[in-house]
């Protein structure tokens, strides 16, 4: 019975749940192979795993942008706050709070900081004031934009681009944000900073983040819990610190000693949970 308890309390915890979800685009070329993932209200949970395993698919899945690219999840569900959310468009998502920040910024170039920050707000109808006060709030997370908020967004920086859309998922007031590979091509001491403001926006405001990111030594630093795929499979999940301190986690994601091996998979000590359907 007290297993029972715990697996209802877990299930109650989490605000977003994937259960063995398999992806196919164009009706033949199988992405993901049956993933399962769980985001605790709250948590800052990192999608682990190199260029290709699948990561920026998971998050299309759950924002529901893959139609658009010829992708379809054929297989498992996808569960927002005990709702299945397979059918509503990314509209209807954002609406229910969660939105995602894709992968290269992808702010409007054409139009300034401040606007760019607007457009984040469209969905909204709690009136100019409500919307006005967290423009304020966006900017005291992120002091550069006020300095920057007459500027094209197209003439700013990589950094300040990568604010500004993080920015601009914040003005529709999510519960959570699906941060898709935000250190790329950014400085060190750039990343350090986003991801700093990301612990702050979680800890202050509550935002929960499902982040996919390749820098697992940064991700791992400010996540709470990790995934990571290979080959559209999650071949090992478990808190931030315990991954960290994973000898083939260390020497096939952070580079830190060991031989040379081809795979994640082909490491004697790997052990991974099975969490797709055969």
């Amino acid at each position: 019975m007290a297993d029972t308890h715990t697996a209802e309390t877990s299930a109650e915890r989490a605000l977003l749940e994937l259960n063995n979800i398999e992806v196919i685009y164009n009706h033949v070329i199988l992405v993901l192979k049956g993933v399962s993932l769980s985001v605790p209200k709250g948590g800052i949970v990192a999608l682990l795993g190199a260029n290709g395993a699948g990561k920026t698919t998971t998050l299309k899945a759950i924002s529901n942008l893959l139609r658009a690219e010829r992708g379809d999840v054929t297989k498992g569900s996808i569960v927002l706050k005990g709702e299945h959310v397979h059918d509503l468009s990314p509209n209807e998502l954002v609406r229910r709070g969660c939105i995602q920040v894709m992968e290269g910024r992808h702010c409007f170039g054409h139009l300034s900081i401040e606007e760019n920050l607007l457009t984040g707000a469209y969905t909204r109808r709690d009136g100019g004031a409500a919307i006005k006060a967290d423009l304020e709030k966006v900017y005291s997370y992120f002091p550069r934009l006020r300095e920057r908020r007459s500027s094209q967004a197209g003439y700013t920086s990589g950094g300040e681009q990568q604010m500004c859309a993080i920015g601009r998922a914040l003005m529709a007031k999510p519960d959570m944000i699906l941060l898709d590979e935000p250190s790329m091509g950014l400085a060190p001491q750039l990343v350090e900073e986003i991801f700093e403001i990301v612990r702050q926006l979680n800890a202050n405001e509550g935002v929960t983040f499902l982040l996919a990111e390749q820098n697992t030594n940064v991700a791992l630093k400010y996540a709470t819990y990790g995934y990571i795929l290979e080959n559209g499979r999650v071949v090992l999940d478990g808190d931030a610190k315990s991954l960290r301190e994973n000898d083939d986690v260390k020497e096939f994601y952070l580079g830190i000693g060991g031989d040379s091996h081809s795979s994640f998979r082909n490491v004697k000590s790997y052990r991974r949970r099975k969490r797709w359907l055969n």
